[in-house]
């Protein structure tokens, strides 16, 4: 494993010294490949498929598609298009001493990424990594391991081709093992970022030796205030919970002021229709029964709330206003997402005051949560953390900086 941490360090340093242009064209070379390649890819990826059941949360996280595979393709070629996050001066002064003193963002250096069964992850890493001039040491999970096998085999060639050293790509073997060794990867591995349920970044958080950025688990909660729209809210409630079950973006609690219980119907309507199961408190159970399939009806506990279902299932919860909302967003959400629908203004506001989360919507499902969505091209995850970065990240976040000192011979007395 030494070894190729190694190798991995020397071909971050090489990766610094090319030319925007450059790395620009081997994205582009990428993308295309990926288009040139889709049979290969999609066959080693029905082979992990077969080791999973449909019925798993994470089957779709795991499947890949023509589309799917095309959308990959474009996200990178976005990634080329975006202006390079290097070499840009952040602050520059010159000291009274005749000192000059500049800021320059430069690259971490080598990023380890651990995650489970998600193989579109290994090219969006590849892309952001490789735009902002860091190698990538790749922990995929064994669910995934013929499809992130054939990603990195695709990416290796291209780079080979434009004669870059592959080790600016490394893929570790699926195991705990590996895990461990790139936890442990002091001097080697600058920052590491897990992506996944809250079991493996809990995992990296605890066990790590090199620095980390916590990313990916969402509890996802959206509050359907007493001047809720209630169409408004139908749409947005359905769109943030079916669209992708599976995502760290889907919504798993809706929240409902208690003035607004007659109109809980009307806004779980549309969930019936994608088999929603619903963990409904007394309130809210009561306002349903009869208005929505008993079979997806069921009635709540303590565990139902807090909990990152990656399912076709939700929990609802009845306040008394705003204030008790807040405080139930904030106790059992994980600061990824968090939503109101409301067409009063002051509600908004304090809202997003005092929302303790790295992205807070209004009348707009968190679905939208996404660093391509948010114009970053792609991203390497979204953290939930306060310290560093925090919501989606993309290239900037990945970079850091150092500071560059011209002089002409002072002398500090």
């Amino acid at each position: 494993m030494n070894t190729l941490f190694k190798n991995a360090k020397a071909a971050g340093r090489a990766l610094a010294l090319l030319t925007d242009e450059k790395r620009n064209e081997v994205l582009t070379d990428v993308a295309e490949t990926i288009r040139d390649s889709m049979d290969a890819i999609l066959e080693a990826n029905a082979e992990d498929l077969k080791r999973m059941s449909p019925d798993n949360p994470l089957y779709d996280r795991l499947r890949l598609t023509p589309e799917r595979l095309d959308g990959i393709a474009a996200d990178m070629t976005n990634v080329s298009r975006l202006p390079s996050p290097l070499g840009r001066t952040l602050m520059e002064r010159t000291l009274d001493n005749g000192l000059h003193i500049r800021r320059v963002s430069v690259p971490f250096g080598v990023i380890g990424m651990i995650y489970e069964a998600r193989p579109n992850v290994t090219f969006d890493v590849f892309a952001l990594c490789f735009k902002s001039g860091n190698a990538c040491v790749l922990k995929g999970g064994k669910d995934a391991e013929h499809s992130n096998t054939a990603a990195v085999n695709l990416i290796h060639g291209v780079l080979e081709r434009h004669g870059i050293d592959k080790n600016a790509v490394t893929q570790l073997p699926a195991t705990h093992e590996a895990t461990a060794e790139m936890l442990g990867a002091v001097g080697y591995i600058d920052l590491c970022i897990p992506r996944g349920g809250r079991k493996l970044i809990d995992f990296v958080r605890d066990n790590a030796r090199v620095p980390v950025i916590e990313t990916g688990a969402g509890v996802v909660n959206t509050f359907f205030d007493a001047a809720g729209d209630k169409e408004k809210g139908a749409r947005i409630i359905n769109n943030a919970k079916t669209r992708r079950v599976s995502v760290c973006n889907a919504l798993d609690c809706l929240i409902i002021d208690e003035s607004r219980l007659d109109d809980l119907p009307c806004i779980c309507e549309k969930l019936a229709g994608s088999n929603v199961t619903i963990y409904a408190d007394g309130q809210a159970f009561a306002a349903l029964q009869g208005h929505y399939p008993a079979q997806l009806l069921a009635t709540a506990d303590e565990n139902s709330y807090g909990t990152e279902f990656m399912d076709y299932k939700m929990a609802v919860k009845t306040v008394a206003g705003i204030s008790e909302a807040i405080e139930h967003v904030n106790r059992y959400g994980s600061g990824h997402s968090e939503c109101i629908i409301t067409e009063d203004e002051a509600h908004a506001a304090i809202f997003r005051a005092q929302t303790d989360a790295a992205c807070v919507y209004v009348n707009a499902p968190t679905s939208f949560t996404d660093g391509a969505q948010f114009g970053l091209g792609a991203e390497i995850g979204i953290s939930t953390q306060k310290l560093g970065p925090r919501g989606p990240m993309g290239l900037e976040e990945i970079t850091t900086y150092k500071w560059l000192i011209d002089g002409e011979g002072q002398v500090r007395k």
